[in-house]
């Protein structure tokens, strides 16, 4: 069953879902693994507190970017209280492989990202 969700993992690092820009979007937000330089952007469009449409761009690994690609299917749709709830396990489950404490922080990144934003933190300047 591991062979499917990295199958799976793999082809959205290949071919990522709503990679891109938004066209002014009601929340932006960017953040940095520094530990491995992943770096991921999340921007989500809104209608009243329910997400209609996102997009991320970023460059990491394998893990972090079909972690954002996977993060933004499942998110479109959601209102915003519903992603604040979104824990890690969440993350864990939808990727569907065991991830080891190293690729952690890679695959927590998009959840941190998307939540960061939706919280309304202020980004750090660059």
């Amino acid at each position: 069953m591991d062979d499917l969700y990295r199958e799976n993992i793999l082809d959205h690092y290949r071919y990522p879902q709503n990679k891109g820009h938004l066209e002014n979007p009601d929340i932006h937000y960017h953040d940095v693994n520094p530990f491995c330089g992943d770096e991921i952007t999340m921007e989500l469009k809104l209608d009243g507190d329910r997400i209609v449409d996102v997009a991320f761009d970023g460059k990491g690994c394998a893990i972090s970017m079909a972690s954002a690609s996977m993060l933004t299917e499942e998110i479109k749709g959601m209102t915003l209280d519903e992603v604040k709830a979104l824990d890690k396990d969440f993350i864990l489950d939808m990727l569907g492989i065991e991830i080891g404490p190293v690729r952690l922080k890679c695959a927590l990144l998009s959840l941190k990202v998307v939540k960061a934003g939706v919280w309304g933190l202020e980004e750090w300047p660059e």
